[in-house]
């Protein structure tokens, strides 16, 4: 990420350069949020980063003031406010990208400025740019990279990502210009600008070695970071974060599984349990323990163990550490740990659904849908978008009840959300080698 959570960007829109703060995701009170730089009147944007310094440092009125580490990246602000490395999104030029190859270069930008846009849709509740990710899946697919658009279909499908963007992409950047204000310093102005950019050049001149890059913005998970409109937006917490933030002391580290970067899940649904594993390569692609769509799964852990042995023709078999994990199970050394964070209970959810908002367990439907989510990935299908277009009520439910901009509030009858529902388990369940 950058320096205690927040990152400077450098903004290339069609209004012209600007400078501000992001907050890509912290947790408080169990939900995870995130933020920009500014208050109910938009995103504080700045022509410079001398004029973004004098702003923070006059004011604290804004919304990342209540980021548990705002704080610690005030005391030496001076040091952070200049972009580093992958802080700058250029908006004008993504179309120039995207009308490239899927190199290795384009594929990160492409995926950076993505990230920031989706974060704008959510953060200030642009119905525009929140509509625009929802309707066209193939977005979601650039944040997996080059390898991503290596295969058979690979340049028809980045084809189809400039193709969206040709055709939506200067709405969009104007309902982003329309969410950057720059806020009023007074008369003192020029003065506070100027004694900014005195303590930027002091810092850079007391630099007396050359220190490593901060880590790009390229190195942040999209997880589906989404709340409701504001300056400020909360979603469900991250897979496995620790809201302590002492995830360094957790013993599933150091398990052979932990070990491996292959986890162990259990699934249950309408009273059975599986056990399957997964892993997440690059910038958290999924990949199953099974072949083809096909899921491999178990119904006891001892099971799935014997299995290993001398099982070759599934997808984690090509991964560097799957043989490690043979061994231990050869050896007769290998138990199945499940990480509390690897584990989706089903159960009772359609009708939880169908009897309304209240009877939902929130973090029990955004884990499940996370699951859900990764096994069409893994499978490279368009199946839970599918059947959310066959059942736009679910679509709607599922985005309101996990914190995201959603068309509607949910109202009864819920026939529709919990049938659909009901197909996406069976979808799921259809992938398992047994239930």
């Amino acid at each position: 990420m950058a320096d205690n959570g927040i990152v400077t960007l450098e903004l290339e829109t069609t209004a012209g350069t600007y400078y501000t703060l992001w907050a890509p995701g912290w947790v408080s009170r169990g939900e995870q949020w995130q933020a920009f730089l500014g208050d109910d009147s938009g995103v504080f944007a700045f022509e410079s980063p001398a004029a973004l310094l004098a702003c923070i440092t006059a004011s604290s009125a804004h919304d990342l003031a209540s980021h548990p580490d705002w704080r610690a990246f005030m005391d030496g602000a001076e040091t952070k406010v200049t972009p580093r490395k992958g802080g700058t999104i250029n908006l004008v030029e993504l179309p120039d990208n995207l009308a490239g190859r899927p190199s290795f270069e384009n594929t990160r930008t492409v995926s950076n400025a993505f990230q920031v846009l989706r974060s704008f849709g959510t953060v200030c509740g642009i119905d525009r740019i929140n509509r625009w990710f929802r309707s066209y899946s193939v977005l979601s697919n650039v944040s997996r990279g080059q390898d991503h658009y290596a295969g058979e279909n690979g340049l028809a499908e980045w084809s189809s990502v400039g193709y969206t963007v040709r055709d939506n992409w200067v709405e969009l950047l104007d309902a982003v210009d329309a969410a950057l204000v720059t806020p009023d310093l007074g008369e003192d102005a020029d003065r506070l600008v100027a004694e900014a950019q005195e303590r930027i050049d002091a810092a850079d001149a007391a630099a007396t070695a050359v220190t490593p890059d901060a880590p790009d913005t390229s190195s942040l998970d999209e997880a589906d970071v989404t709340g409701p409109a504001g300056s400020a937006a909360a979603s469900s917490p991250a897979d496995g974060a620790d809201e302590t933030g002492d995830a360094d002391n957790d013993p599933y580290d150091s398990t052979p599984w932990g070990n491996a970067g292959i986890d162990p899940i259990r699934v249950t649904v309408d009273g059975t349990t599986v056990y399957t594993l997964r892993c997440y390569v690059g910038n958290r692609s999924p990949v199953f323990l099974g072949h083809r769509g096909e899921i491999n799964t178990f119904t006891s852990a001892r099971s799935l163990v014997r299995w290993m042995v001398d099982a070759k023709d599934h997808d984690l078999a090509d991964m560097e550490t799957w043989g490690d994990l043979v061994t231990l199970a050869n050896a007769g050394e290998l138990e199945v740990d499940v990480h509390p964070s690897n584990v989706y209970g089903f159960t009772g959810l359609h009708g939880d659904i169908a009897a309304g908002v209240d009877a939902v367990d929130t973090e029990q439907l955004g884990r499940a849908y996370e699951l859900l989510a990764d096994a069409a990935d893994w499978a490279q299908d368009d199946g839970v978008n599918k059947v959310l277009l066959a059942y736009p009520r679910l679509q709607d439910y599922i985005a309101y009840m996990l914190g995201s901009p959603s068309a509607a509030t949910p109202t009864a009858p819920f026939d529709e959300e919990a049938n659909g529902w009901t197909q996406l388990e069976e979808n799921l369940t259809a992938r398992f080698t047994k239930f």
